[in-house]
């Protein structure tokens, strides 16, 4: 007789997930999770927005759209439920995101850098950071007419961002 396999352990497990929220709802779903105990992550971007009289900075999500959250699989109905998710993540079923490409983004939302979604799909040099706050972060250096820096990027949801940062404080990876 064969058995199936123990699924119990991946279901208790505490894993990072992709939330899909509802327009705008973003941090509102990072709120509403804290404050039900679960661990959530909403990176944010320094954004200036014009308004009818003045120009004013303000903090966006970074990735439109979507927050991410720490808890076991067998508490996915509790996160469903939570009022603005439209879905966690995945093609069948819920799919985690390895706790590097997270810590990637909490590293970066830790320090004062400039940082700002950009194309997924930007292609660069493979560069490694050397010194700062980022050394030994990993990415590909991308030059744009007003500024460069460094493109970081999370597959699940293919986005990417961007990371403002000199040509001095990287060295070609191989």
């Amino acid at each position: 007789m064969v058995r199936p396999p123990d699924t119990t352990a991946c279901e208790t497990e505490l894993r990072w997930y992709a939330l899909h929220t509802h327009c705008h709802q973003e941090k509102q779903v990072r709120d509403r999770l804290l404050a039900g105990g679960i661990e959530p992550f909403l990176p944010l971007s320094r954004q200036q927005r014009q308004w009818s009289d003045r120009k004013v900075w303000t903090l966006l999500p970074l990735f439109r759209g979507y927050c991410f959250a720490r808890f076991a699989l067998d508490n996915s109905l509790a996160i469903r439920r939570t009022p603005g998710v439209a879905r966690i993540v995945g093609i069948l079923k819920p799919e985690p995101i390895e706790d590097e490409e997270i810590s990637v983004f909490q590293r970066v939302a830790s320090t004062d850098c400039t940082i700002e979604p950009c194309d997924y799909y930007v292609e660069g040099t493979w560069v490694e950071v050397m010194r700062g706050p980022l050394a030994g972060l990993r990415g590909q250096f991308v030059r744009r007419t007003k500024h460069q820096g460094l493109v970081i990027r999370t597959a699940l949801i293919q986005q990417a961002a961007l990371i403002h940062i000199g040509a001095s404080e990287v060295v070609l990876t191989e």
